[in-house]
């Protein structure tokens, strides 16, 4: 008589706990945390400075969305271990061309592992940014594995196979549960036989799987997820699975993929979690306070090693913050949260304080950050303000006005303030250049900082 579906369920669960226990020990690593690091601001910090900043809160990984030369120099010597990045645009050619694949190992890592004298600590290779993503459809997942089968190639061709390993970094919604429980966890259908085929590479060069966990996002996607279950919280619903009980949102989301790579065949993959946060702005519950709690939480909880339900003791080798800084050019296009994910504000300095590394003490801003002068632009209130929209408008396309959207920090500073703020952030992303606050009459240059208590204008910025 055949098993009943109850019995090869429990079956499932049992043989996937053994598998965790066993094959994914092997494989295991002291835990170590990392940092995004990316760039896409109107006023990065220098990447000199940056590397103070990571070095002085002993930061050891950082994942960069490209391989900018500039940066890369600047990590030469520090010890930092590096991830660097294959933008989405070049999958294409990559995936077709042997000639351009060598050519971008050897522009981007070869040139960074010189035979005598400091060298930069390159790990691994990220192919694509999420190329995965819901979002993005098939422009590019089409081309990851054979971007990725190349890059390997050229990599082993450079004698550098053994030493820099080539990954994918998958975005949240790669993986699914339709009924919110990890038991059901599956990969997208429609990149399931993608998927299938970058695990099989990914195992037979004995890679990780890197993923992006999001319990900010799942909070604000899921009617079943509540605040106090995204930030660990004792007091929070538990949710049951199969007799698993689930005390916390990344436990749920973790799971989820490790039954969606058990379900594909491939229980003892290696994860790695590539982006985690919570942004401090731009959206309901994104405040620096709730980020704080969710981030200590969060490190606590991998600290402590116990794992997750299905795979305790045995919690991800490394995990990677998102993210070190703010970027105000960051696209919005999944809300407006995006451009304040950073643990430290575009300046370097720390929003909150969490263990970097750095243990006990509180982290370590950045240092001798020149800035512009201590000048606003704010709105002429003399002026006839009954066309200003129009100025407003042209102003939030280019500069940044995510803070005074619907649950931003600034939304509920009124009008004519929320104008103010609008004028303002376009005239410090054009470096305080005094037509840069004109707007047809209607803007003033003024050195009384117009923030309040609970809304920064913002800053003048650095000098580049």
């Amino acid at each position: 008589m055949p098993p009943s579906i109850p019995h090869l369920l429990l079956l499932h669960f049992h043989l996937l706990a053994i598998a965790s226990l066993v094959g994914i020990a092997g494989w295991s690593r002291a835990w170590a945390i990392g940092v995004n690091w990316g760039t896409a601001s109107s006023h990065p910090l220098p990447p000199p400075k940056v590397v103070e900043l990571l070095k002085s809160n002993n930061v050891s990984r950082v994942k960069l969305s490209d391989a900018d030369p500039d940066v890369l120099r600047s990590l030469s010597g520090s010890g930092i271990a590096v991830t660097v990045g294959i933008p989405n645009l070049m999958l294409r050619t990559l995936n077709s061309s042997k000639k351009a694949a060598e050519s971008w190992v050897h522009d981007n890592v070869t040139r960074y592992f010189p035979a005598g004298g400091p060298r930069v600590r390159i790990e691994y290779i990220a192919v694509g940014d999420e190329p995965f993503l819901l979002s993005h459809g098939d422009q590019f997942y089409p081309f990851v594995l054979g971007a990725a089968t190349q890059i390997q190639a050229a990599l082993t061709k450079a004698n550098l196979g053994s030493k820099v390993k080539v990954v994918v970094p998958c975005s949240f919604d790669a993986f699914q549960s339709e009924s919110n429980l990890p038991s059901e966890g599956h990969f997208r259908p429609d990149i399931n036989k993608t998927m299938i085929q970058l695990l099989t590479f990914l195992s037979e060069h004995r890679l990780p799987f890197f993923a992006s966990i999001s319990p900010f996002l799942s909070l604000h996607q899921s009617k079943n997820i509540s605040l106090d279950f995204a930030l660990f919280k004792g007091t929070a619903r538990t949710h049951n699975d199969s007799h698993r009980i689930y005390k916390n949102s990344f436990d749920l989301s973790y799971d989820t993929l490790v039954t969606a790579l058990y379900s594909a065949g491939f229980p003892q993959m290696e994860i790695v979690v590539a982006q985690i946060g919570w942004p401090t702005d731009g959206a309901a519950n994104a405040t620096s306070v709730i980020a704080e709690e969710f981030m200590k939480a969060l490190i606590n909880h991998i600290h402590s090693k116990t794992g997750t339900p299905l795979r305790p003791q045995n919690p991800p080798s490394e995990v990677y913050i998102l993210s070190l800084l703010d970027e105000d050019q960051r696209s919005t296009s999944a809300g407006n949260f995006e451009r304040h994910w950073g643990v430290f504000t575009f300046d370097g300095q720390a929003k909150y304080h969490i263990d970097l590394g750095q243990g006990s003490r509180k982290l370590w801003n950045a240092q001798n950050v020149k800035y512009l002068s201590s000048r606003w632009c704010v709105v002429n209130n003399n002026a006839d303000l009954s066309n200003v929209t129009a100025s407003v408008l042209d102003a939030c396309s280019v500069a940044d006005c995510t803070a005074v959207s619907p649950g931003g920090s600034c939304y509920n500073i009124g009008w004519p303030r929320n104008v103010s703020y609008a004028f303002n952030s376009y005239y410090q992303q054009h470096d305080q250049r005094v037509n840069s606050c004109y707007f047809g009459g209607l803007g003033l240059i003024t050195t009384v900082d117009p923030s309040t208590d609970t809304c920064r204008f913002c800053f003048p910025y650095i000098i580049l």
